[in-house]
């Protein structure tokens, strides 16, 4: 707008070329700069911004140029490697980053700015110490810079957390859920590695640093400095930091889902010198979470599906806006989805080998937004086009179910209404007779409004209240199928887990009932009596390495029975043949109640064991 009244005003041409760089338009970011130093050939922000682009596109030569000619206009001018230092950073570019801001400071002793994104940058690869002292350097210079207090206030509290190196991974917990959380954590985390590590051909930098915090506001603080972020999780490259399963309502996320897709972050990062674009990394690591487990990753809901009816989604050439500059509310989870659909597309069509060599091609290119076409052989119009036919025939009974209808329907439904094929028509008054307890005819409308839209299982979907329905009609059987459908598709539904662990467990299925209690505590793992219950059933099966994780799962979230809940590790850890540690715990739980008959025997029996010298791990 400020440029249509006066188009040499260069400081708007030079924020314009910023806002396309953090779009990775960097064609059009050039050609903005270009015309602010028409204008001011002089001018120090100008080609600054230009040096910035030649970076970001490889072209070493180009930059050189402009550096050399922004050193002869200032040699003091520490401005431009701060810019340098910035902007890589918005473009995941988090050593390069810290490399620009280290000759910003030698230039300039004084450049606070220069030791702030030096020290954010090396909190980010991991270089705790180093970070945290140019920070504070940065601080006793400009005390006013927001991003560098709260992020110092962070560090201040790393002293409540603990570092457990763990092989091939660094985990980072706080000391009130250390204890709980770090084994599932490890063990969710080895399983990834290895599964990336096959699927990538690739093995990144080791240890990889893996934080969870119980504060939202904390991990926002580690991700941007900044309260606020609406992430759930971020990749650096060998540092993930991510909010821990306390930091929101039960419910609102999976964090195995949300780990593993950050871990899947880690090697498209390595692969690629973090030079990969965003919708890209973003796509293939959500679809990654999708293919990883039953639920995980999302799936479509009825609003991604009107969007793309309506025109508001955008093609693949342009689906980084979506990312950075949404136009409607939903757009940026909308652009998770479609970006993780492109890369189902193209596995389905191309194979997996075809991806591999994407990401393998963004570490040089020079053209980073031309490279998964050139690999496909075809324009975008094309790609476009094949993607759309794509999603239309996956999803096409959703589609037409969705889209308007030539006959409105009335505005109160009654029974006996001839409703359309129409999946609301039929949701809303399956739910409305639900509500008055008409279950037969509820059952019909919800019944057909799923045949509609079968991929939607929110938690606000038929097959919720299908199973509520027949769990009030002591339907079991008719139930679970509608749970089992439900959790298949959505992940994060934390009653349905518990639901149907429970109606599996009564029909004597017991290894269904462990695995969907697992399922569930990577959507909330502080009820202790699902641990107690997993304990139970991992026993039944005789799975006693695993029933003893739970026991110490029940010991970390302090039951108000501690005797009984060492003396529970204490007897599967005998079963497990591990009698050294079933010892120890039993000396624990006599010393909290020394009457404890149970755990007098069960030392006894020890005792007796040792003394005939049976074995034990």
């Amino acid at each position: 707008k400020a440029l249509s009244f006066n188009p040499n005003r260069v400081p708007a041409r030079v924020l314009l070329a910023r806002l396309y760089i953090e779009l990775e338009q960097f064609k059009d970011a050039s050609h903005e700069s270009e015309l602010a130093l028409q204008v001011n050939p002089r001018s120090l922000d100008a080609l600054a911004t230009l040096a910035v682009i030649h970076q970001l596109e490889h072209d070493q030569a180009g930059f050189e140029r402009i550096e050399a000619r922004v050193l002869a206009l200032n040699p003091g001018y520490a401005g431009l490697y701060t810019l340098l230092a910035e902007m890589s950073a918005q473009n995941r570019l988090y050593r390069e980053a810290a490399d620009f801001a280290r000759r910003a400071v030698e230039l300039d002793p004084e450049s606070w700015q220069g030791y702030g994104l030096l020290g954010m940058n090396q909190l980010r690869l991991g270089r705790m110490q180093a970070g945290r002292a140019n920070l504070e350097r940065s601080f006793s210079g400009d005390p006013y810079n927001v991003w560098i207090k709260n992020t110092l206030q962070l560090t201040d509290s790393f002293s409540d957390y603990v570092e457990l190196d763990r092989g091939s991974f660094r985990v980072v917990l706080h000391g009130d859920e250390n204890e709980l959380l770090e084994e599932y954590i490890h063990d969710l985390a080895q399983q990834a590695y290895r599964f990336f590590s096959s699927r990538f051909n690739h093995r990144p930098q080791l240890p990889i640093r893996i934080e969870l915090y119980p504060d939202h506001a904390d991990f926002s603080v580690r991700s941007v400095g900044l309260a606020g972020v609406g992430l759930l999780g971020v990749a650096f490259g060998p540092v993930v930091a991510m909010d821990s399963p306390a930091a929101r309502e039960r419910g609102s996320f999976n964090w195995g889902s949300t780990l593993w897709h950050e871990l899947a972050h880690v090697f498209h990062l390595s692969m690629t010198d973090n030079r990969v674009p965003r919708w890209f990394s973003e796509g293939l690591a959500v679809y990654e979470e999708r293919i990883a487990r039953p639920g995980w990753g999302g799936d479509v809901d009825p609003g991604f599906l009107q969007a793309y009816l309506e025109g508001r989604l955008l093609p693949l050439s342009q689906l980084n806006n979506g990312f950075v500059r949404p136009s409607y509310p939903e757009q940026i989870i909308h652009s998770y989805f479609q970006a993780s659909l492109v890369f189902e597309f193209i596995e389905e069509r191309w194979g997996f080998d075809t991806i591999r060599k994407v990401l393998s091609a963004f570490r040089d290119s020079r053209m980073p937004h031309t490279v998964l076409l050139d690999e496909l052989q075809l324009d975008s119009e094309t790609l476009d086009a094949a993607f759309d036919a794509f999603l239309e025939d996956k999803y096409s009974i959703a589609l037409q179910a969705l889209s308007p209808s030539d006959d409105a329907a009335p505005g109160r439904l009654s029974p006996d209404t001839a409703l359309p094929d129409k999946y609301f028509d039929q949701f809303k008054l399956g739910t409305q007779l639900l509500e008055q307890g008409n279950l037969e005819l509820a059952e019909l409308f919800l019944a057909r409004a799923q045949q509609l839209f079968p991929e939607y299982a929110g938690g606000d979907s038929s097959y919720w209240l299908l199973a509520q329905l027949y769990l009030k009609q002591e339907r079991s059987d008719a139930a679970q199928q509608q749970l089992e459908s439900m959790i298949a598709i959505n992940a994060e539904h934390y009653e349905a887990h518990l639901q149907l662990a429970r109606l599996r467990a009564a029909r004597g299925d017991i290894a269904g009932a462990a695995a969907t209690l697992e399922a569930a505590l990577f959507i909330y793992p502080y009820d202790l009596e699902v641990h107690r219950d997993l304990a139970r059933h991992l026993a039944s099966l005789e799975r006693w390495d695993e029933a003893a994780r739970e026991r110490r799962a029940v010991l970390a979230l302090d039951p108000v029975d501690r005797a009984e809940a060492h003396y529970q590790l204490a007897h599967t850890y005998d079963r497990a043949g591990n009698r050294s540690s079933a010892r120890e715990q039993i000396l624990y739980a006599l010393e909290i109640a020394p009457n404890y008959f149970q755990a007098q025997a069960l030392l006894l029996s020890l005792r007796e064991a040792a003394d005939a010298g049976e074995p034990t791990q």
